[in-house]
């Protein structure tokens, strides 16, 4: 689903302008982070007059250079973007060991978690009489249970993968649809707005985890001034571990909506027969989900008249 969102990112220029913004914003702040390892502002004043002193084109040269620079930083950071995003998930490669002894252990703490965390949950529920604090901290259980794949998993090692892992999980729980096979046909039936909605949230996103590449790559700035490796690793970290979950959950619950609210259109439009209870459901969706992968040449289920 990463390469299907990458190709739907909004219009050209739109992208260009949000591409650009924060490229023009780091490069501002390795201009100043160079000032500063030169002994102040005051020494951009020889490059300014120098440039004052120049013909218009030469100006709008210099110009067009600089916009032309941070746009392709900014492209580059884009491409980057979706297999950083997946680090942030937690797919990490098997090699080295030591990574991948990592992964496990953060795995298996989570799995211990939510074990926990359910294990409590049960206890609160089983109570006869239950105080405003058990009512609060139920409450608090389930906001995070949902942000986990349902037991047993399987988990993620990071909160941001556990929370879309779960969003594209769920609609196979509650549906039989896996989300991956039929996105791209779901895709097609939402209306206009629905799609909107669900762009902007992964374009949304996508920027937190750009904002985490800037933030590593200012801090290459340090050969200049030790200021901007403090400044770039609290960006960094803000963004990894605030505004990359906070985005996903965001985009997941929408993801989670649009099954929720347009699976009927789906079937509609495949003329597919619409299931007649829950428990039919999920047996009609995991049919669906396989035929829209494999194909049938099996004479049930008949097709419904076209919409």
């Amino acid at each position: 689903m990463t390469a299907f969102w990458s190709s739907i990112n909004g219009k050209l220029a739109d992208r260009v302008a949000a591409i650009s913004a924060p490229a023009l914003i780091f490069w501002l702040g390795g201009l100043l982070a160079w000032s500063l390892g030169h002994g102040g502002l005051h020494s951009l004043a020889e490059p300014a007059s120098w440039l004052s002193k120049q013909a218009g084109v030469t100006q709008a040269a210099v110009l067009v250079v600089v916009i032309a620079a941070a746009s392709a930083s900014g492209l580059i950071v884009t491409r980057v973007t979706p297999p950083v995003l997946r680090w942030l998930e937690g797919y990490w490669p098997r090699r080295p060991r030591w990574v991948n002894k990592l992964r496990q252990r953060l795995t298996a703490r989570v799995s211990t978690q939510a074990a926990t965390d359910m294990k409590t949950w049960l206890a609160l529920n089983q109570k006869d009489e239950k105080s405003d604090d058990d009512l609060a901290e139920i409450n608090r259980l389930e906001r995070v249970m949902h942000r986990r794949p349902d037991p047993p998993g399987p988990y993620q090692p990071t909160r941001t993968g556990n929370i879309l892992r779960a969003a594209e999980g769920r609609p196979g729980i509650k549906y039989g649809l896996d989300a991956v096979t039929v996105w791209p046909q779901l895709w097609l039936v939402l209306p206009e707005a629905s799609q909107q909605e669900l762009a902007a949230a992964r374009a949304a996103l996508d920027s937190s985890v750009a904002a985490t590449i800037w933030g590593i790559l200012f801090c290459l700035f340090g050969v200049w001034t030790l200021l901007a490796v403090p400044a770039g690793l609290l960006v960094a970290v803000v963004a990894a571990v605030g505004w990359v979950p906070a985005r996903a959950e965001v985009f997941g619950s929408l993801l989670e909506a649009a099954f929720d609210l347009n699976r009927t259109a789906l079937y509609r439009q495949l003329r597919w027969p619409l299931p007649g209870n829950p428990g039919a459901e999920i047996t009609q969706g995991r049919l669906l989900t396989q035929y829209l992968w494999r194909g049938s040449d099996r004479a049930v289920p008949q097709f419904t008249d076209p919409p």
